[in-house]
């Protein structure tokens, strides 16, 4: 929907309200001069903000029409025309699918997965790989070790598997020395025995579960899972090891296998239907910016037409889910991307496609301060302004019983208006007579004819008025600038920046600073006609006129993000194109120190800026309770008792930071991982239950039990249950194929192609990799495994048949194996030091309130005074640091649905609403720091302003810290609030009728006496009262202009929007716990 199709909606005179209101010259929008980005042209003609969505064009295709035909005909032969014409259509959407990546993907996958079957059904393959069974692994590796991914991920997958093999490798040999030197030579079978599994199952199994859980990434939980397949394969099934006996067939074999498997998942990677990470990465770039370029557009034309609508719209919500959708796949393909450019000698490339998605984030980041900033306007168009009147000469605001019927009339029957603006009409042209009119009333607000504001929204409408054209200009110069693609069409995706969009957006920042300034000034001078106004009146219109100046400089500093934006651009179009190899990385010892710290920061920061803050550690979960507050409870830390012994109180602190090593959650789970493999696989070991072991397969549960345990009970509860359904019908896919095809490979071949296929479609489209993965394990330990028997494997399998097999015993062997497996996972992972998400979540979130207290405590406007404005309360990367931890909490929220406890489910939908207002206080947070960071310096007002409300703004920025520690202590410890939570608003409210002091005593009417006293109250005071905050007599001397207040009324405004989200954010903990009143009996016996 245009702007111009939003219908007027300015109150006629008949409503009732006085007095008579004009007509709103803000009803017709005119249009400014705005800059053409691919030209760099100036225009003045009609223009709208809001694009068309695809999801908006109206239209059937043709399966709809011929889905109706087939209902509207009459005869047999039209039905039949129409179901073989959907037939052919659904063949097409078929070929068209399979055509796209996720289709090819699939296809990769099973063609992969075909050619390692070979190594079963191919008798020269098989061959090769040597007499014992265990061929199917080579299918199996493929299944977990996919081809469906880009080239730069299958870099690192091999590098990565490369390490896993020879981890494996090394852990089998020295098993089986160990095992061969104790029991073998010296005799000690039993202490060999407990040697191998204690060490080399426990602690080499423990020490995969604790990679896992540090490098949390996918690919290395695959080399673990290929690293487990080989360990498993030569220490626990095979005799060589039990029997104390050195044999390194199956160690061969092993090694063979892994290297077969890999090399045909690399070599379909790399040959068929390549998939460029580069490629995907600017493809994500331009889903990104598009998406931004969207949401600018659609706040800005909320802003101006003073409606909330726009940002509660469909397309707002389907921009912003765009970028949602797209800024995970930025940080996955940047990363695949970086083993490409470094495969290929591109370092500096890749450094260059870094600093534009870290500019895209701070784009991201400064659309959530714009969005706060237009959150202001609507919050202050929903309260109820009383009337402004004139002041009587003994200054007390007078009206007569007349007036005060109008105005109450005038209250009831505009009601609506509060709520919006006048709805903007963009205006084709104006006529010169009726721009000159306009700019006559606007630029005389001492005209008597020109009627004084009467409520907020005359605020805005004035305005809009006088920036609204330039306002919407920029937007759209910078909208534009954001769909257009940076990057041409597949598969090059080279760089298409236009050569007119630098200079075009320095011209549009340019008119739009001229036009701010002068708007702002008019603003100003209309205010400053108003001061007879009575003071709450004349602090609630700066309030708003604050708002007005909030928003456009968020605008103004979005463009100049821009800049830095189209920079890199230009930059990384300058690299491409004369790009020069170089393998830096190669020399790491040498270069390690140089290049982290020339490739740390983006091109247009410092590198003083970019170490302030150190970077989140990427880890599967937040650590929860900081260091620092663990400490704290050491009295032996902080030498609480002075008279202990000093060897004790060192003995005992340093045995404390070795048994907190212990409990973290990475050791932790490690060793209940190699406590959970040591305790299964003993029974392989133990000579009463060796044959039990080997008769039902115990090594396929060990491999599950690997596979399934997860960092959390709720992440493993999840994957737990979709491999157990995934067992099933692998299970029942095997028993199926096997009987249809009577044991024969050519249709076994292509029932397993079948099986393949459905299965990477969950794995690659659906996402459900679990189910997919383990459904392909349990089909190839039965079917592949009962064909390695029926060809004479050198293997003691004559309890399943032998030459003959059995499959109904083959399946139930392995899918009991694989389902016991897959409990003893569950249970470790919940009854052996549980790591609950919902925990986590808990302790997390209570973390993040109390860092967000602690920074807003710094004082956004009083690190200006201390800084002379060279710094900001926000330091630099700490915005993104608390981004990306609460990123870590949406995700343990996820996986806290999941988990089961006695008391109950995990509040998931409470849990989401509190990190939708955690979010948005971190706009708020972000849209603070726009206010003070750009700040060149203070004015003698604005400085004379911030030290004579030091003292009230110190204990503002108090409250809203006790705030946050309430509620963080609220979470942390599940307690109920009390109804008597410390209240920000009050504190507010005090600094405002400070500022109105202020205000007060530099009016002109008092302007003389104050100045006459002023040498007195300075000799008195000695320029101050407590050492930061200065009495009105020494600050009298100042000349104090309107515009400094709105850097105070700014932080207002911002305080404002913390305080209702603190507000909102008690409530639902409030729902969550409850509310402690003071009849409530907590003493019990």
């Amino acid at each position: 929907m245009s702007m111009s199709s939003v219908p007027a909606t300015t109150p006629s005179p008949s409503t009732g309200q006085w007095p008579p209101r004009r007509p709103s010259k803000r009803s017709r929008l005119r249009n400014g001069t705005f800059i053409v980005p691919a030209t760099g042209e100036r225009a003045r003609r009609n223009f709208t903000l809001r694009s068309l969505l695809p999801s908006q064009v109206d239209g059937r295709g043709d399966g709809d029409t011929h889905t109706a035909r087939a209902f509207s005909s009459e005869s047999l032969t039209e039905r039949v025309h129409d179901a073989s014409h959907r037939i052919k259509d659904a063949g097409r959407r078929l070929l068209a699918w399979l055509n796209s990546p996720m289709g090819r993907g699939v296809l990769k996958c099973t063609l992969a997965y075909t050619i390692a079957s070979l190594a079963t059904f191919y008798s020269p393959i098989s061959n090769f790989l040597g007499k014992p069974d265990g061929k199917h692994v080579v299918a199996t590796i493929t299944v977990y070790f996919h081809p469906a991914r880009t080239a730069g991920s299958m870099i690192e997958a091999i590098l990565i598997a490369i390490v896993a093999v020879a981890y494996a490798e090394v852990v089998s040999i020295l098993s089986m020395c160990t095992s061969v030197l104790f029991g073998g030579v010296w005799g000690w079978i039993t202490f060999a025995h407990t040697l191998v599994l204690v060490v080399f199952i426990g602690g080499g199994f423990g020490f995969m579960g604790w990679v896992k859980q540090t490098m949390n990434n996918p690919l290395v939980n695959v080399g673990s899972t290929l690293a487990s397949l080989a360990i498993i394969g030569v220490v626990t099934k095979e005799t060589a090891v039990l029997t104390n006996v050195w044999s390194n067939q199956k160690i061969v074999q092993i090694f063979k296998m892994l290297v077969m498997g890999i090399t045909t998942t690399s070599a379909v990677n790399f040959l068929v239907w390549r998939v460029s990470a580069v490629s995907l990465l600017r493809e994500s770039m331009t889903k990104a910016s598009t998406s931004l370029g969207d949401m600018l557009a659609l706040i800005t034309h909320g802003f101006l037409s003073g409606a909330e609508d726009d940002l509660m719209s469909a397309e707002f919500a389907a921009a912003s889910s765009k970028y949602a959708s797209a800024y995970p796949q930025l940080a996955k393909n940047l990363r695949e991307a970086k083993f490409e450019r470094y495969f290929l000698g591109h370092e500096k490339i890749y450094q260059l496609d870094r600093a534009v998605v870290k500019s895209m984030e701070t784009l991201a980041q400064s659309i959530g301060g714009l969005r706060s900033a237009s959150n202001t306007q609507f919050a202050l168009l929903k309260e109820a302004m009383e009337p402004s009147g004139m002041l009587s000469p003994d200054g007390c605001f007078s009206t007569s019983p007349t007036q005060m019927r109008a105005m109450s009339s005038m209250l009831k029957n505009s009601r609506e208006r509060f709520l919006s603006l006048s709805s903007i009409d963009e205006a084709s042209e104006e006529s010169a007579e009726d721009e000159r009119n306009r700019l006559r009333d606007i630029n005389n607000p001492f005209d008597p004819m020109t009627p004084s504001f009467r409520h907020s929204s005359d605020i805005f409408e004035l305005f809009i008025a006088l920036l609204g054209p330039s306002m919407k200009s920029l937007a759209y110069t910078l909208s534009e600038v954001l769909r257009e693609p940076p990057f041409g069409s597949a598969p090059e995706y080279a760089i298409t920046v236009n050569d007119h969009f630098r200079q075009s957006l320095t011209d549009a920042l340019a008119l739009f600073n001229t036009a701010r300034a002068n708007a702002l000034e008019e603003l100003y001078k209309h205010l400053e006609f108003g001061r007879a106004r009575s003071e709450k009146i004349q602090a609630d219109f700066e309030e708003v006129a604050a708002a007005c100046g909030h928003f456009s400089f968020s605008l103004q500093a979005f463009g100049e993000e821009m800049q830095k934006y189209l920079d890199v651009l230009d930059d990384l179009k300058h690299a491409s194109e004369h790009r020069k190899r170089s393998w830096h990385w190669l020399n790491w010892r040498r270069h390690e120190n140089h290049h982290s710290r020339k490739f740390s920061v983006l091109p247009y920061d410092s590198e003083e800026r970019e170490t302030l803050i150190r970077p989140i550690k990427k880890t599967a979960m937040p650590k929860g309770i900081p260091d620092t507050i663990v400490q704290r409870r050491d009295t032996f830390h902080w030498d609480a008792a002075p008279q202990a012994s000093k060897v004790v109180a060192t003995v005992s602190q340093r045995l404390l930071r070795f048994i907190r090593k212990l409990a973290r959650d990475d050791v932790r789970f490690g060793l209940k991982v190699g406590i959970g493999a040591a305790l299964w696989a003993m029974f392989a070991f133990i000579p009463q239950t060796r044959d039990t072991y080997q008769h039902w397969r115990g090594e396929w549960g060990l491999l599950s039990f690997m596979i399934v345990c997860s960092m959390t009970v709720g992440a493993a509860n999840t994957t737990g249950l979709s491999r157990f359904f995934g067992t099933v019908i692998g299970a029942g896919a095997s028993f199926i194929n096997w009987n249809v095809s009577d044991g024969n490979a050519i249709p076994l071949i292509f029932l397993g192609w079948l099986v393949a296929f459905w299965s990477f479609w969950m794995i690659v489209v659906r996402g459900k990799a679990p189910l997919g993965r383990i459904t392909l394990l349990a089909y190839n330990v039965s079917t592949l495994y009962a064909y390695s028997l029926s060809q004479r494997v050198d293997d003691d399998d004559d309890d399943e048949g032998g030459i003959d097999p059995l499959i109904s015993e083959i399946v139930m062997h392995r899918f009991t194996a694989v389902t016991v497996g897959i409990l003893w996972g569950l249970v470790v992972c919940r009854l052996v030091w549980p790591i609950s998400a919902r925990k986590k979540f808990k302790e997390g979130l209570s973390t993040l309130f109390l860092q967000m207290g602690l920074i807003w405590k710094r004082g956004p406007l009083a690190i200006l005074l201390r800084s002379d404005c060279t710094r900001s309360y926000l330091k630099s990367g700490e915005q993104a640091a608390l981004q990306k931890y609460a990123t870590r909490l949406d995700s343990l929220r996820a996986s806290a649905a999941s988990e089961f406890e006695l008391r109950g489910p995990f509040p998931s939908e409470q849990s989401a609403r509190l990190m939708k207002c955690t979010r948005r206080l971190l706009d708020a947070f972000y849209a603070m720091s726009l206010v003070t960071q750009r700040r060149g310096h203070l004015t003698d007002g604005e400085r004379a302003l911030l030290l004579f409300t030091a003292d009230e703004r110190a204990l503002l920025c108090d409250r809203i810290c006790h705030v946050f520690q309430v509620l963080a202590s609220s979470m942390m410890l599940e307690y109920p609030l009390t109804d008597a939570i410390p209240s920000v608003t009050g504190m507010r409210d005090k600094l405002l009728g400070k500022i109105f002091l202020f205000r007060k005593e530099h009016s002109p009417h008092s302007a003389a006496s104050a100045s006459s006293s002023a040498a007195d109250d300075a000799v008195s005071t000695g320029g101050s009262s407590n050492g930061n905050s200065f009495s009105l007599g020494a600050l009298s001397h100042v000349a104090i202009e309107e515009r400094d207040y709105a850097l105070l009324y700014a932080y207002a405004l911002v305080t404002g929007q913390v305080a209702e989200e603190l507000k909102v954010v008690a409530r639902e903990i409030e729902s969550l716990f409850g509310i402690l009143h003071e009849e409530v009996l907590l003493l019990q016996e």
